[in-house]
């Protein structure tokens, strides 16, 4: 009996879908640079050898991944990777209060849900006073119709009267709380973990059913003390680029 392929007992493992599966590691591959753009991918056959699995699987992985403008496929010829892929990773997380302040270009903010909340029982971060109340902003980020972020954002109520209405749909979180009058950003704070989208925000994104995922709690305190904003973003993660200096 033929040993399993590494490919095959990955597979094996997960209960997720194979060809989400797949598609997860061929994107990978092209975020890589082991699928250089304008490079033409191993055939359909080939991939059914290495995955172990029937030509159907592999072909319902590649049209995610032709979704997503990431490969094109052509008949009597193959597949190939698409220029788009150069571009495919676009948004940076950015790791300090300067870089939290900056908006996005081309980006369009949706307002799901907007309403007054008492303040939750628990913060991602145990810092500055905790108002009674909190403007509760649901948020969907897009960019070229493609949305890439759901974010939770919480705004001292007592404060957030203060802010225009066109400030809801225009501004990012961190540069709400910033923009507010009266208000200075003392302190800040950020955590970003990585996880796998549900049923609602895979919807919400667009996203295949437990894509990879970037979740960014951010956390602010003005010059009093004040826990001015909270904000629980949700981030595609395909998308994403963390960059830091290390000094």
């Amino acid at each position: 009996m033929a040993s399993l392929t590494d490919a095959e007992i990955a597979l094996s493992r997960s209960a997720v879908a194979r060809y989400i599966q797949l598609a997860t590691l061929f994107r990978s591959r092209i975020m890589s640079g082991q699928w250089a753009p304008g490079a033409q991918i191993p055939t359909i056959e080939q991939l059914m050898s290495e995955c172990g699995v029937a030509r159907a699987t592999i072909r319902q992985a590649l049209g995610l991944l032709e979704d997503e403008g990431l490969v094109s496929r052509y008949r009597a010829k193959g597949t190939f990777v698409t220029d788009k892929a150069r571009a495919h990773v676009w948004l940076d997380v950015t790791t300090d209060l300067r870089g939290m302040l900056n908006t996005r270009d081309g980006a369009t903010i949706e307002v799901l849900e907007d309403a007054l909340v008492p303040a939750p029982e628990r913060w991602p971060h145990d810092i500055g006073t905790i108002s009674r109340t909190y403007r509760r902003l649901r948020r969907r980020h897009s960019r070229d119709g493609r949305p890439f972020l759901i974010a939770e954002v919480y705004i001292d109520a007592s404060l957030a009267s203060r802010l225009p209405k066109r400030a809801m749909t225009t501004l990012t979180a961190m540069r709400l709380a910033a923009s507010i009058p009266g208000v200075h950003i003392a302190s800040a704070r950020q955590t970003m973990t990585i996880g796998s989208s549900d049923l609602e925000v895979s919807e919400l994104l667009a996203l295949p059913l437990n894509a990879p995922i970037c979740f960014v709690d951010r956390s602010a305190v003005d010059q009093r003390g004040r826990l001015v904003l909270v904000s629980k973003g949700i981030y595609r993660g395909d998308v994403v680029r963390v960059d830091m200096d290390v000094k």
